[in-house]
Formats: C-alpha cells, sequence, structure tokens
C-alpha cells in the first residue's frame, strides 16, 4: 500500500469515527435487519460492534494473530499441554517466495496469520499452482484486513504466512468445528461448524446440558450431535484460554480423543451475524457485561 492510499484510508477511518460510524451501521442494518445501538448496546452483534470500536486489551492482536497465539497457549496452558493440542506448525515467513514447496508434506494449509478466510488447502493428489499461491499471499500479506470493518486487533498484527499441518478426521474428512463463546471465562454457548466446504451446516449446543438449541447463526441448522467424548476437556481448554477476556471464541476440533487447537477469534462475522430469530442475539447478548478496561487491574 502506498503512502497516499495510506493516509486516504486513515482519513476515512477518523471521519467515520466523527460522524458517528455512519458505515457501519448502513452494513448493520443491511445484514442484521435492525439498527445498530453503540450507545446503550444489548444484542450480542452490538456488543461485538462496541468491542470492535473500544476494546483495546493489548491481548487481542495477540490472540488474534495466527502465529503468536501459540505462545499465549503455551504461558496460559503450560508448553507441554499446549504442544499437544497446537496443529504442527510446518512453514513461516514473511516472503511467500520462500516458500517451501518441495519440502512440504503431502498436506497442509497455507494461511496469513493476520485475516479470515485467506487461506488454501492442499490435499493429496490435487495439483497446486504455485505461482497462483505465492501471489495470492502477497496480497494478503498487503491487506490492511478488518479496517475498513473497525477491528482493531488485527491491523496491531506483524503480517506472514504460516503452513500447518492438514487435519482431517477418521474418515479422512475436514473435522467438525467446535466453536466455545466464552463469557468472562464461561462458556456460554457452542457453535459446531459441519461440511464447511461442501454443505456449510452449523448447530448450536447449550454447553452444560449438551442440548441442541432451537436457534441458528447464517447457515443451515444441523441435526443433533453426539457430545464428544473428550468434551470435559475441550470446555476446560476453551476456559482458560478465554478467562482474560470479557467475550473471546475459542475454536477447536477433536480427532479421535485428542483435542487440537484452531484458533481465538474476537469478532464473530464482525458482529454482523444473522440470528435466527433475532430474540436469540439478544437472549446471548445479556449474558455479556460491557466494562471498559475490563483487563486492567484495579489502581491501574
Amino acid at each position: 500500500m502506498n503512502l497516499r492510499t495510506k493516509y486516504k484510508n486513515t482519513f476515512s477511518l477518523i471521519k467515520e469515527k466523527i460522524f458517528g460510524y455512519p458505515q457501519l451501521k448502513r452494513k448493520f442494518k443491511k445484514r442484521t435487519g435492525y439498527t445498530l445501538n453503540l450507545k446503550s448496546p444489548k444484542s450480542f452483534n452490538e456488543k461485538i460492534n462496541w468491542k470492535k470500536i473500544h476494546d483495546r486489551n493489548p491481548l487481542l492482536p495477540i490472540v488474534a494473530d495466527k502465529y503468536r497465539v501459540r505462545g499465549y497457549l503455551k504461558d496460559v496452558l503450560g508448553e507441554e499441554k499446549a504442544n499437544e493440542v497446537l496443529i504442527p506448525l510446518l512453514h513461516v515467513t514473511e516472503d511467500p517466495e520462500t516458500i517451501p514447496f518441495d519440502d512440504l508434506p503431502d498436506e497442509y494449509i497455507i494461511k496469513a496469520n493476520h485475516g479470515s478466510g485467506t487461506n488454501f488447502i492442499v490435499e493429496k493428489g490435487k495439483k497446486i499452482d504455485k505461482e497462483f499461491i505465492i501471489d495470492s499471499c502477497k496480497k494478503w500479506i498487503e491487506e490492511d484486513y478488518g479496517f475498513f470493518k473497525q477491528e482493531w486487533a488485527y491491523q496491531k498484527i506483524p503480517r506472514k504466512i504460516i503452513i500447518e499441518k492438514l487435519v482431517k478426521d477418521e474418515k479422512g474428512l475436514l473435522p467438525k468445528d467446535y466453536k466455545f463463546f466464552v463469557i468472562n471465562g464461561v462458556c456460554a454457548l457452542v457453535q459446531v461448524d459441519i461440511d464447511r466446504h461442501i454443505d456449510h451446516k452449523r448447530g448450536l449446543f447449550d454447553p452444560h446440558e449438551w442440548e441442541l438449541l432451537p436457534y441458528g447463526i447464517k447457515y443451515n441448522k444441523s441435526k443433533y450431535l453426539p457430545k464428544p467424548k473428550n468434551y470435559k476437556e475441550m470446555l476446560s481448554i476453551a476456559e482458560s484460554l478465554g478467562s482474560g477476556f470479557d467475550f473471546i471464541r475459542i475454536d477447536l476440533y477433536t480427532i479421535g480423543e485428542k483435542v487440537l487447537f484452531g484458533e481465538m477469534t474476537n469478532y464473530p462475522d464482525s458482529g454482523m451475524g444473522k440470528f435466527s430469530p433475532l430474540e436469540f442475539d439478544y437472549e446471548l447478548g445479556s449474558k455479556w457485561e460491557l466494562k471498559k478496561n475490563y483487563w486492567k487491574k484495579p489502581g491501574n
């Protein structure tokens, strides 16, 4: 990004703030169907948008960084436990030209560490276009991900390309994605995403009773799924990792009886998830009490 473009974007952001975030509010209304209230947020979506604008917890950029979050896991869980749940890191670079394709295993995933939806899945037997991947990775590194969404945490991440081992379940498929919504260190909701790259379905579960809830967020509702055998361990890991935040989502996988870490998400759906029915947006939001500077110790 050239200097002129950077200044232009920064001015647009300042202008947006001065006028009370009109672009953000227009987009929110279009996506959710109701008016965004930033002065007295009540719904979960509203509180995520408030968090984007006001929450400057210094841990947010660290856990949003798909590379530095590995260190956070070691700090919280201890090195031995973190190494058990972290997916093996194969390569990290700031220069996509240096990706060692010939030295990588048959299957892996390439990601930008500072964004969402920026990845390439490489599977055994499938041809890859190395030049296209390199060019795409260069564009990812140049992108100010989340800049116009007011997603502050992403702007503080030193940009890299990381390559991890591709994780598959016992059937050789991409595993179910268990997403733990942790509010003040306690899980309030578990979202399970299935068949993300085929026919994306999503189930919402009560984290304590493991009951399928009659609600939806964005995708088609899934049928009931049995509770994972190692669910107690998954829940413990999620709540431990989320204990330093007012809200955060912890994404985990389970392969057999092994728990694996996916990522930590500060701003699910950028605070514009489509809840069905809308009342559940407010029900989930009611469990989260907003406090500025919640991470600071008294007297600091």
